[in-house]
């Protein structure tokens, strides 16, 4: 929600299911909010035909800047974040839906740059990051000496690149990868923007420290499950302080984004309209 008196420009890029209800929402409750959706962007514009109104589709990135948005949503797809984020940056400030493109080193350096540079935020939505403030506050204070990230789906659930596409489940239950999280995204960009976003919410950790595991389950069709495990220092009996969340997302079958992802993400939208527009990089 925009402060009071002042009204935000939002532009969407991406029209999948998550751009779909940004939009929907932006148009049927922007206006009581402080919020104007000013343009919609889609690599396929025909996606967007009968259901974005024409004044509103943006047909080139190139030219966004006519449009004056104070804040560009990114739910595309990490390459958009790769090849245009730094355009982006240029005009608005910036919420990032897919932080697996903040994971090459070349990329998350140049938006910073341009971040800097241009005197806009980057946002990062938490998605189904659950804990993110608590995650960060340890991670300040010096205490976060593990993070560990599990997203478990049917294997239809994934979008998977590389030398990942051509592994295949050898029983109910698959790990698939296990490591680093900057060795995952690549592979996964789809599927590892929860792992990005912990990387992000424990800089001492980073992406090279935080671990990722993806495991392919085939009990869970209708489902996305996300098992987030940190420790901390140990206590004055030498156990260490330790955190171990479970959480089960409904999804459609084959889906990317679970349901309630679908609604942070608009609470993500909602909260960095209230922000002020600090250069660097903010989750949200």
């Amino acid at each position: 929600m925009a402060p009071a008196g002042v009204r935000r420009k939002v532009g969407v890029v991406g029209y999948g299911r998550l751009g779909q209800s940004l939009v929907s929402r932006l148009l049927a409750q922007g206006s009581e909010l402080g919020l104007e959706l000013v343009f919609v962007w889609n690599r396929d514009p025909g996606r967007m035909a009968g259901s974005v109104p024409p004044s509103l589709q943006l047909h080139s990135l190139t030219a966004l800047g006519e449009r004056h948005p104070d804040l560009v949503v990114e739910v595309a797809h990490p390459k958009i974040i790769q090849e245009s984020g730094a355009h982006i940056l240029r005009h608005a400030n910036l919420l990032v839906g897919s932080p697996s493109a903040l994971a090459d080193q070349t990329t998350q350096q140049q938006l910073l740059a341009a971040s800097h540079h241009w005197g806009h935020a980057m946002f990062v939505a938490r998605g189904a990051l659950w804990g993110t403030e608590d995650i960060s506050r340890l991670d300040a204070a010096g205490g976060l000496q593990s993070l560990r990230v599990t997203m478990a789906t049917h294997p239809d659930g994934f979008r998977l690149e590389g030398p990942l596409a051509t592994t295949h489940s050898t029983g109910p239950r698959t790990v698939l990868y296990e490591g680093p999280v900057r060795g995952l995204c690549p592979f996964a960009p789809r599927n590892s923007n929860t792992m990005a976003a912990a990387a992000l919410a424990a800089p001492s950790l980073g992406f090279d420290n935080v671990i990722g595991v993806l495991v392919a389950d085939l009990s869970l069709a209708d489902m996305h499950v996300v098992d987030v495990e940190l420790r901390g220092p140990p206590g004055p009996t030498g156990r260490n302080f330790a955190v171990h969340t479970h959480r089960e997302n409904p999804a459609e079958p084959g889906a990317v984004t679970g349901s309630a992802t679908v609604a942070a993400f608009w609470r993500s939208l909602l909260g960095c309209c209230e922000l002020p527009s600090r250069p660097g990089i903010h989750l949200c």
